[in-house]
């Protein structure tokens, strides 16, 4: 068996007196796509946080490619690893095509410019998130959804091994939603990419995800792959919620709906 991509043993992080991830433990393989759930206030940002080395662990390790986490360079990181986080601002007025060429910059050296294959791994991934014909257009005019297009191709363009994403597709609508999935799922098949996400969708990430890794009060409850994950049991634990899964007829994969309080049976 080859060895994780990315590797967590026994973490803890406290803000204050108060423990937000709690002795947790995960292992992470190249080329698979992993959903993070659990209710708000769960600890999945701040997991992501540890993951990508922005956030110290009290205790335990995380270790990436085989190399802890807080021995890596920024920059040979950047390479690797990429983040695409829910809240994106930038306060200048960039152009799309120039915050989505900020993803190539960990690759350039002090005083170089962007080379022809550069411009053409950033046009293929402005094409694929469908930013193209936005690429004049100032950052700061965009909409919530357009940004997050935006900060996904940048994430994209680094050409990293691993993509972390922290709930990047709440402010979507679900054609938008759907296709940066669909980008991410198929570069994962194609070229090995690992994906990690943070999710509240359960329905979106049944369809998108081969595991699931569910926190409650900073310790995993359940993982494994989606099948096994996703059920009725799991979410009354995780979220205090009755519902119903069952195996949509459309797309073949867990499809979970809930029951309103009060409502009629």
């Amino acid at each position: 068996m080859a060895d994780p991509l990315l590797s967590v043993e026994n973490i803890t992080f406290s803000y204050g007196a108060e423990n937000v991830i709690r002795n947790l433990s995960a292992l992470f393989s190249e080329g698979m796509v992993y959903g993070i759930l659990g209710a708000n206030g769960s600890g999945k940002t701040t997991l992501l946080d540890m993951l990508c080395g922005m956030l110290p662990t009290l205790s335990g390790q995380v270790r990436f490619m085989g190399k802890d986490i807080r021995k890596w360079k920024r920059r040979d990181m950047a390479r690797r690893m990429a983040l695409v986080p829910q809240e994106f601002s930038i306060p200048f007025d960039f152009t799309v095509r120039q915050v989505v060429e900020m993803g190539r910059h960990p690759w350039l050296g002090r005083f170089s410019t962007l080379s022809a294959n550069d411009r053409e791994t950033v046009n293929r991934v402005m094409d694929e998130l469908s930013v193209a014909s936005l690429e004049n257009r100032l950052v700061t005019r965009l909409s919530g959804g357009e940004k997050q297009r935006v900060v996904t191709a940048r994430a994209l363009a680094q050409t990293p091994c691993l993509v972390l994403l922290d709930e990047s597709t709440s402010n979507l609508d679900i054609k938008h939603t759907i296709s940066i999935l669909d980008v991410l799922k198929r570069r994962s098949r194609e070229e090995g990419l690992t994906v990690i996400a943070a999710m509240h969708d359960m329905n979106a990430a049944a369809m998108f995800c081969d595991e699931l890794l569910v926190l409650k009060g900073g310790s995993v409850i359940a993982s494994g792959p989606v099948e096994s994950v996703l059920t009725e049991e799991m979410i009354r634990s995780a979220y205090g919620v009755e519902s119903h899964v069952e195996t949509d007829a459309f797309s073949g994969a867990p499809r979970v709906s809930f029951r309103l309080e009060g409502a009629g049976r």
